[in-house]
């Protein structure tokens, strides 16, 4: 046995020894295919390009540009979710509102022998003929009383000082309130024209509260000014970046304060390329990837302000130049959180500074410099400019690959138009911010036998009459959002509602309205056209604000979204 070496063939197919050394072939096969496995996954993750998750969406962009709730407004042809759509509504932070109670604690204390709903009439004599002082502390709780028992639907949060009227006898007073089943983190604001009446006693009454945005004296608060009265929220940093809408909008341009500070700044802009008169989610999904370099960078972003609206959103089906992005977002808000200059003016002052300052330009061609290899350039100016070969010129492929992970679109900093979103808070307040509605999809779907087989039948108004009877309560106000272009198709449903149509509200962006004298003079004194975007979004947000939301492939129709068979992949 000395002589025997140590490993000896035949003896490994012993009995003994076959379990083993199965279990060691074993483990070797499973190590080599762990990395095989290994090698195979770092070769895909190394030449993996993401697919654009705008025009081939991935379940992490559908989620985030089209309703969780499968909704029916589609994201490539209509309004596209903003930042605020994001702001989680932490209902602890609107849970101090104002009521009846505050009121009346506060009226006491002002006023401890004699404080009444209707007013005090103690010492009358001499004075039935008296104006209403609109600034007596009376007069001002008697209408904060008055407007938490005329509007039960909203929450009162701020009102601001009475301030006296164009005639005798009136008043005007704001309000910052919230609806109370608001599903959105935002306030609005709306200010109203009080008529106040005196007794022969002098028992002082509101006699009539006039329409949204009446009392237009008590718009414009004072710089620095406290409210009237306010119950502050428990979470007061959080409320603080809420939108809020009615409050006056300060839109204007911003400007460098001086030379020194232009040429100590540094900037980027994008510059040619085929984002124009594309769809808008296209043009944000560029945009904010522009925006997202900028502030990755440490740069402000030099930016065009007009825009070319896509033909699918105009009456005459064809592109449209002379946009302006305060059409449709917020730029004050964005101003505001972000570092922006409009290109006109960066121009005008690079070519007055330059040469004198020796300011430089680092020029990038190619969309395939990321904007970490970027990080380091002292330049004043990095320019981005792009072809006119597409897809390769669109913007959004400088943030695609490796990028992705790095560079975040801050979707934060756009929000909606505060205009448009006035016009929404008007036709809902109208409706006393009690009302359903319903999202009826026909048009070319309709006529769509082979896509949607019963679409047509579905949203018929004997069906709707039936469909609806348990999901709305007859006699309620139901607001109709449709591509119907015939109103009378739904009559029927008159028996059992009341129903209402975007074009009632017309007279909210006509020429006589406060929408289009504002627009008009954003707009250098051009009337500025409420085209087909701003139709969709304001009817959009409409619908979204009812009580009741009922949609057409949710609730009205077996059939899919996008088409027959396709229900599981839209809800995936």
């Amino acid at each position: 046995m000395l002589g025997r070496p140590s490993f000896s063939r035949p003896g490994s197919f012993r009995p003994e020894n076959l379990g083993p050394n199965a279990l060691a072939l074993i483990g070797n096969l499973c190590f080599t295919l762990f990395v095989l496995g290994v090698l195979i996954f770092t070769i895909i993750a190394a030449t993996y390009e993401p697919e654009d998750p705008l025009f081939h969406p991935t379940t992490k962009i559908t989620t985030f540009l089209t309703s969780t709730s499968n909704a029916t407004f589609k994201s490539d042809n209509t309004v596209i979710k903003t930042g605020e759509d994001f702001m989680a509504a932490n209902q602890t932070a609107f849970s101090s509102f104002i009521n009846i109670t505050d009121v009346e604690k506060i009226s006491a204390g002002d006023n401890p022998e004699s404080a009444t709903a209707e007013g005090n009439s103690a010492d009358c004599d001499g004075n039935v003929d008296t104006p209403v002082d609109c600034r007596d502390p009376e007069v001002f709780h008697l209408m904060m009383r008055a407007a938490i028992e005329r509007f039960p639907d909203i929450h009162f949060y701020r009102f601001g000082k009475s301030v006296p009227g164009p005639e005798a006898g009136t008043c005007d007073m704001a309000w910052r309130f919230r609806p109370k089943e608001g599903k959105t983190a935002a306030f609005y604001k709306d200010y109203r024209r009080f008529v106040i009446s005196k007794s022969s006693n002098c028992t002082l009454s509101v006699a009539e509260i006039g329409d949204y945005h009446s009392g237009v004296l008590a718009r414009k608060r004072k710089k620095h000014q406290t409210p009237g009265f306010e119950k502050r929220p428990l979470k007061q940093e959080e409320v603080k970046s809420l939108p809020v809408v009615g409050e006056v909008v300060n839109d204007s341009l911003p400007v460098v304060e001086s030379e020194g500070s232009f040429s100590h700044g540094k900037y980027l802009i994008y510059v040619g390329g085929g984002d124009r008169c594309k769809n808008m989610n296209h043009y944000l999904w560029s945009f904010l990837c522009a925006l997202g370099e900028a502030q990755y960078l440490n740069r402000t972003l030099v930016m065009d302000l007009s825009i070319c609206l896509s033909s699918i959103y105009t009456s005459s089906n064809q592109d449209e130049e002379g946009k302006d992005f305060r059409f449709y977002f917020d730029f004050e808000h964005l101003k505001e959180s972000a570092s922006v200059l409009d290109h006109v003016q960066f121009w005008t002052d690079w070519n007055k500074w330059q040469k004198r300052d020796g300011l430089s330009l680092h020029l990038v061609e190619d969309f395939r410099v990321t904007p970490m290899k970027l990080a380091d350039v002292k330049d004043a100016l990095i320019m981005r400019k792009f072809g006119t070969v597409e897809p390769d010129n669109y913007w959004y492929r400088v943030c695609e690959g490796e990028t992705e992970s790095v560079v975040r679109r801050p979707w934060h900093l756009i929000w909606k138009s505060r205009r448009l979103m006035d016009i929404v808070s008007a036709v809902a307040s109208r409706l006393n911010w009690d009302y359903d509605s319903v999202h009826i999809v026909r048009g070319e779907k309709a006529r769509n036998k082979e896509l949607w087989p019963n679409l047509d039948q579905d949203t018929s108004p004997n069906a709707l009459l039936s469909n609806l009877q348990d999901k709305i309560e007859d006699g309620r106000n139901v607001y109709i959002a449709t591509n119907e272009p015939d109103h009378s198709f739904f009559d029927p449903l008159k028996d059992k509602y009341t129903t209402h149509f975007l074009e009632e509200y017309k007279d909210l962006w006509d020429e006589n309205s406060e929408w289009h004298s504002e627009m008009t003079k954003l707009n250098n004194g051009a009337p500025v056209a409420f085209d087909g975007y701003m139709r969709v979004s304001v009817d959009t947000e409409v619908f979204l604000r009812g009580k009741k939301q009922i949609e057409t492939f949710n609730d009205l129709t077996k059939d899919c979204k996008d088409g027959v068979n396709t229900c599981s992949a839209a809800s995936s």
